[in-house]
């Protein structure tokens, strides 16, 4: 009997894929706050950056890496340990285009000081980019670009290191640093009784000759393939920061004995590892027992990153969203024309170009910093209050694109499925959001006049703002109680608010005004679109973020 054809099988009111743009130019808030902040002339490299992560070649190479997770192969054949951590080509593929774009080390000379002018802004927005195709791999490539910052308490070291560092050429071979055409470093802290307060840690650093011996454990130690590693160990003098290779001066391997990789949620094609030290060799990084204050160094441009890479991925969901709504249709019209979908995916838009503007003034503060004393202070009250309001308003964001697209959203066959699990990780790393806001509480509190100065400069910047001046007194207020950590989240995040209206005002007053008016002036609604804009400002916001 003849089987009937398959004519039931085509394929029609389905959105065509995402890929081959330039995600770049088809941002137009991106496009605008790069150029608010000092980083217009960088716009034809943006646009290339932008077309080439925005194939379709690139987007495939995400997928397979995340698909082929990392492996740890601890010894070889004969038997010798070796704790090499193997990926599928894609990775390597990734970790080739993004030095090649110097999104590891463009922040830095070629000698390891700041670069100056906006390297912090144009940097910002590849990684942004890059964090919409492949986010698991810019770990090791952030902690390359932030180590810089910690090495630069140790000046031999340092001259030594930034040779290899500041090539663009990616080696992933398993050889001793100081032969390959560039490098990557990782870092370890976390320690299983420690977590955060790393001040508990138990691994012990003995001193030999101009060297030490460190022995003890990390339960969490990101990208173990990097060719070093800045650890904290406890020396004769307290907690010390270290700069630990992979393989020892003669050229033997280093006594770093991977346990596992950890299983995650997401960020799977990155690996993270539990280690043991036993008797590796190690290079001290700053003064004993100041290993804080110097790793903090590499620790608040780790976090810089985690709220770039934030908005980036709510970016990535935001254009999946309303790219699908356009081509959708549902009862006889697209459903970006729907109004309540209007009204979901314009509030999105709000949402993501605020933070878009915000992240990147965050980034021309890095930029100022060494020689303008107000944006050190900017920098440092704010980056703590950034990470934790982006970096918690992923997942949400993320998982309100995915039911923009229905099931689609929801199966491993796109990528808003593989981005949602990802997004946690930035509000986790590098400080949970507690963590964050105490840090706010301790800028105010070893600053605060500088800090006070920068609310200040906030106000000017929301002047006639809706609910602007309401939020600066609440922020105020509360900052001075004495029991101000019991409420500090509420603060903390108004204060973020605040930042992203001031940073959105320098942008397009218009849409800073309707931030303001949904975010400040009341309470955002916890879901998305419980908001009422005018349809106009509806269908500019949606134009804005996607022509």
């Amino acid at each position: 009997m003849t089987q009937p054809s398959s004519a039931t099988h085509e394929v029609f009111n389905q959105s065509p894929p995402f890929e081959d743009i330039d995600l770049f130019t088809v941002d137009q808030p991106l496009v605008a706050a790069v150029k608010a902040n000092g980083g217009a002339a960088a716009e034809r490299e943006l646009a290339a950056f932008g077309k080439q992560w925005g194939s379709a070649a690139m987007a495939d190479r995400g997928r397979l890496a995340n698909e082929n997770t990392p492996k740890l192969r601890t010894f070889d054949a004969k038997g010798n340990r070796r704790d090499q951590v193997e990926f599928h080509p894609a990775y390597h593929e990734l970790m080739a285009h993004s030095a090649h774009a110097g999104i590891h080390n463009s922040t830095w000379t070629a000698n390891g000081k700041p670069a100056g002018e906006a390297a912090e802004v144009i940097r910002a927005a590849k990684f942004y980019m890059a964090a919409q195709v492949e986010t698991g791999h810019l770990c090791p490539i952030t902690m390359t670009r932030a180590s810089v910052g910690a090495l630069a308490m140790q000046p031999d070291l340092l001259a030594r290191v930034m040779p290899v560092l500041s090539t663009r050429s990616y080696d992933p071979a398993f050889a001793p640093w100081w032969e390959k055409r560039g490098m990557t470093l990782g870092m370890g802290m976390t320690e299983k009784q420690g977590g955060t307060d790393v001040r508990s840690n138990m691994t012990r650093a003995v001193r030999e000759g101009e060297a030490y011996r460190i022995t003890g454990h990390k339960w969490f130690m990101s990208a173990p393939m990097c060719d070093a590693f800045l650890v904290l160990a406890q020396a004769e003098q307290g907690l010390t920061c270290f700069f630990m290779p992979r393989f020892v001066p003669d050229g033997s391997v280093n006594a770093i004995q991977f346990q596992r990789l950890k299983d995650k949620l997401g960020n799977r094609s990155n690996a993270s590892s539990e280690v043991e030290f036993v008797g590796a060799y190690g290079e001290r990084v700053g003064e004993e027992g100041k290993g804080i204050r110097t790793i903090i160094q590499m620790v608040q441009l780790t976090r810089q990153d985690c709220a770039i890479a934030s908005v980036g991925l709510m970016r990535s969901g935001l254009a999946h969203a309303l790219h699908h709504a356009r081509h959708r249709s549902v009862f006889q019209k697209h459903l970006a024309d729907q109004p309540l979908m209007q009204a979901v995916l314009s509030d999105m838009a709000l949402h993501v170009e605020a933070s878009t503007a915000l992240v990147m003034r965050l980034c021309r503060a890095f930029d100022r910093t060494p020689h303008d004393a107000a944006e050190a202070a900017y920098m440092r009250l704010l980056t703590p209050a950034i990470k934790y309001w982006t970096c918690k308003s992923a997942p949400p964001f993320l998982y309100e694109a995915m039911e923009c697209l229905g099931g689609n959203g929801y199966v491993e066959d796109g990528i808003l499925a593989r981005h949602y699990r990802e997004s946690p990780v930035n509000a986790i790393w590098e400080g949970s959001g507690n963590v964050m806001c105490l840090d706010v509480l301790r800028a105010l509190a070893r600053e605060p006049e500088p800090a006070m100065a920068v609310l200040q400069s906030l106000a000017a910047e929301t002047k006639g703002l809706p609910g602007a001046g309401d939020t600066i007194g609440f922020i105020g207020t509360t900052f001075r109680r004495a029991d101000g950590e019991r409420v500090a989240r509420l603060a903390v995040e108004k204060l973020a608010l605040l930042a992203a209206a001031a940073a959105l005002n320098g942008v397009s007053p218009r849409h800073a005004e309707l931030f303001a008016n949904t975010r400040l002036a009341a309470g955002h609604a916890s879901m998305y679109g419980a908001v009422e804009l005018e349809s106009a400002d509806a269908r500019a916001l949606l134009a804005r973020a996607l022509p």
